[in-house]
Protein backbone atom coordinates (compact mmCIF):
# COMPACT_ATOMS: atom_id res chain seq x y z
CA UNK A 1 0.00 0.00 0.00
CA UNK A 2 1.27 3.45 -0.91
CA UNK A 3 1.87 6.04 1.80
CA UNK A 4 2.66 9.77 2.01
CA UNK A 5 5.92 10.54 0.23
CA UNK A 6 5.76 7.49 -2.07
CA UNK A 7 6.13 8.02 -5.81
CA UNK A 8 3.18 6.54 -7.69
CA UNK A 9 4.27 4.19 -10.49
CA UNK A 10 3.03 5.05 -13.97
CA UNK A 11 -0.33 3.59 -14.96
CA UNK A 12 -2.88 4.02 -17.74
CA UNK A 13 -6.65 3.62 -17.40
CA UNK A 14 -9.57 4.37 -19.73
CA UNK A 15 -11.89 7.26 -18.83
CA UNK A 16 -15.64 7.46 -19.42
CA UNK A 17 -15.01 8.11 -23.15
CA UNK A 18 -12.61 5.13 -23.39
CA UNK A 19 -9.67 7.53 -23.84
CA UNK A 20 -6.53 6.29 -22.12
CA UNK A 21 -5.36 8.53 -19.26
CA UNK A 22 -1.76 7.88 -18.16
CA UNK A 23 0.00 9.32 -15.13
CA UNK A 24 2.99 10.33 -17.28
CA UNK A 25 0.69 12.57 -19.35
CA UNK A 26 -0.79 14.47 -16.40
CA UNK A 27 2.23 14.71 -14.08
CA UNK A 28 3.47 18.25 -13.51
CA UNK A 29 0.16 19.31 -11.97
CA UNK A 30 -1.49 18.49 -8.66
CA UNK A 31 -3.80 15.48 -8.94
CA UNK A 32 -6.69 14.58 -6.67
CA UNK A 33 -7.63 10.89 -6.93
CA UNK A 34 -10.81 9.91 -5.20
CA UNK A 35 -11.63 6.21 -5.12
CA UNK A 36 -15.29 5.29 -4.69
CA UNK A 37 -17.20 1.99 -4.65
CA UNK A 38 -19.87 2.25 -7.36
CA UNK A 39 -21.51 4.60 -9.85
CA UNK A 40 -25.08 5.78 -9.19
CA UNK A 41 -25.18 4.92 -5.49
CA UNK A 42 -26.21 7.58 -2.95
CA UNK A 43 -22.84 8.31 -1.28
CA UNK A 44 -20.89 8.05 -4.52
CA UNK A 45 -23.34 10.36 -6.29
CA UNK A 46 -23.07 12.96 -3.50
CA UNK A 47 -19.26 12.80 -3.59
CA UNK A 48 -19.11 13.09 -7.40
CA UNK A 49 -21.57 16.03 -7.37
CA UNK A 50 -19.55 17.75 -4.60
CA UNK A 51 -16.30 17.37 -6.58
CA UNK A 52 -18.09 18.62 -9.72
CA UNK A 53 -19.37 21.71 -7.86
CA UNK A 54 -15.85 22.42 -6.53
CA UNK A 55 -14.08 21.73 -9.85
CA UNK A 56 -13.48 25.45 -10.65
CA UNK A 57 -11.77 25.84 -7.24
CA UNK A 58 -9.50 22.86 -7.91
CA UNK A 59 -8.74 24.09 -11.44
CA UNK A 60 -7.75 27.50 -10.04
CA UNK A 61 -5.25 25.57 -7.84
CA UNK A 62 -3.87 23.88 -11.01
CA UNK A 63 -5.27 20.53 -9.88
CA UNK A 64 -6.89 17.72 -11.85
CA UNK A 65 -9.69 15.74 -10.13
CA UNK A 66 -10.07 12.09 -11.13
CA UNK A 67 -12.65 9.69 -9.74
CA UNK A 68 -11.72 5.99 -9.83
CA UNK A 69 -13.94 2.92 -9.43
CA UNK A 70 -14.08 -0.61 -10.85
CA UNK A 71 -17.08 0.33 -13.02
CA UNK A 72 -16.78 0.21 -16.82
CA UNK A 73 -16.35 3.29 -19.05
CA UNK A 74 -19.98 2.80 -20.20
CA UNK A 75 -21.28 2.84 -16.59
CA UNK A 76 -19.17 5.95 -15.94
CA UNK A 77 -20.64 7.66 -19.02
CA UNK A 78 -24.19 6.85 -17.85
CA UNK A 79 -23.37 8.15 -14.34
CA UNK A 80 -21.93 11.40 -15.76
CA UNK A 81 -24.96 11.96 -17.99
CA UNK A 82 -27.50 11.10 -15.27
CA UNK A 83 -25.89 13.35 -12.62
CA UNK A 84 -24.49 16.04 -15.00
CA UNK A 85 -20.96 15.48 -13.68
CA UNK A 86 -17.93 17.42 -14.90
CA UNK A 87 -15.22 15.28 -13.25
CA UNK A 88 -13.26 12.68 -15.22
CA UNK A 89 -13.91 9.11 -14.11
CA UNK A 90 -11.37 6.33 -14.63
CA UNK A 91 -12.44 2.71 -15.11
CA UNK A 92 -10.28 0.38 -13.02
CA UNK A 93 -12.09 -2.81 -14.03
CA UNK A 94 -9.20 -5.14 -13.14
CA UNK A 95 -8.73 -3.22 -9.85
CA UNK A 96 -4.96 -2.79 -10.47
CA UNK A 97 -4.96 0.88 -9.37
CA UNK A 98 -7.29 0.13 -6.44
CA UNK A 99 -4.86 -2.58 -5.31
CA UNK A 100 -1.82 -0.33 -5.84
CA UNK A 101 -3.37 2.36 -3.61
CA UNK A 102 -4.57 -0.29 -1.13
CA UNK A 103 -8.24 0.65 -1.36
CA UNK A 104 -9.53 -2.77 -2.56
CA UNK A 105 -10.22 -4.40 0.79
CA UNK A 106 -12.41 -6.81 2.67
CA UNK A 107 -15.56 -4.99 3.75
CA UNK A 108 -18.49 -5.94 5.98
CA UNK A 109 -22.10 -4.94 5.47
CA UNK A 110 -25.08 -6.39 7.34
CA UNK A 111 -23.04 -9.37 8.51
CA UNK A 112 -21.72 -10.23 5.03
CA UNK A 113 -18.06 -9.96 4.04
CA UNK A 114 -17.05 -9.04 0.51
CA UNK A 115 -14.23 -7.33 -1.37
CA UNK A 116 -14.83 -3.73 -2.38
CA UNK A 117 -13.44 -0.22 -2.66
CA UNK A 118 -12.90 1.60 0.63
CA UNK A 119 -13.76 5.25 -0.13
CA UNK A 120 -10.37 7.03 -0.12
CA UNK A 121 -8.78 10.19 -1.52
CA UNK A 122 -5.16 10.95 -2.40
CA UNK A 123 -3.44 14.18 -3.44
CA UNK A 124 -0.40 13.74 -5.69
CA UNK A 125 2.13 16.55 -6.02
CA UNK A 126 3.43 17.64 -9.45
CA UNK A 127 6.27 15.07 -9.14
CA UNK A 128 3.81 12.19 -8.79
CA UNK A 129 4.36 11.67 -5.05
CA UNK A 130 1.55 11.22 -2.53
CA UNK A 131 1.25 14.46 -0.56
CA UNK A 132 -1.93 13.68 1.42
CA UNK A 133 -4.38 10.83 1.89
CA UNK A 134 -7.72 10.04 3.50
CA UNK A 135 -9.06 6.51 4.14
CA UNK A 136 -12.62 5.47 5.05
CA UNK A 137 -13.86 8.85 3.84
CA UNK A 138 -17.15 10.23 5.11
CA UNK A 139 -18.65 12.15 2.17
CA UNK A 140 -20.15 15.12 4.04
CA UNK A 141 -17.64 18.00 4.03
CA UNK A 142 -14.88 15.89 2.48
CA UNK A 143 -14.38 17.93 -0.70
CA UNK A 144 -13.85 21.07 1.41
CA UNK A 145 -11.22 19.23 3.48
CA UNK A 146 -9.39 18.13 0.32
CA UNK A 147 -9.44 21.66 -1.10
CA UNK A 148 -8.15 23.15 2.19
CA UNK A 149 -5.34 20.56 2.33
CA UNK A 150 -4.37 21.30 -1.28
CA UNK A 151 -4.21 25.03 -0.51
CA UNK A 152 -2.07 24.27 2.55
CA UNK A 153 0.31 22.05 0.54
CA UNK A 154 0.73 24.75 -2.11
CA UNK A 155 1.37 27.55 0.43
Amino acid sequence: MLKIGDKVPDFCLPNQDEEEICLRDIKGRWIVFYFYPKDNTPGCSTEACDFTAALPDFESLDAIVLGVSPDSPQKHRNFIEKKDLKVTLLADEDKALCNLFGVWQLKKFMGKEYMGVVRSTFILDPHGKIAAMWNNVKVKGHVGEVKAKLEELQA
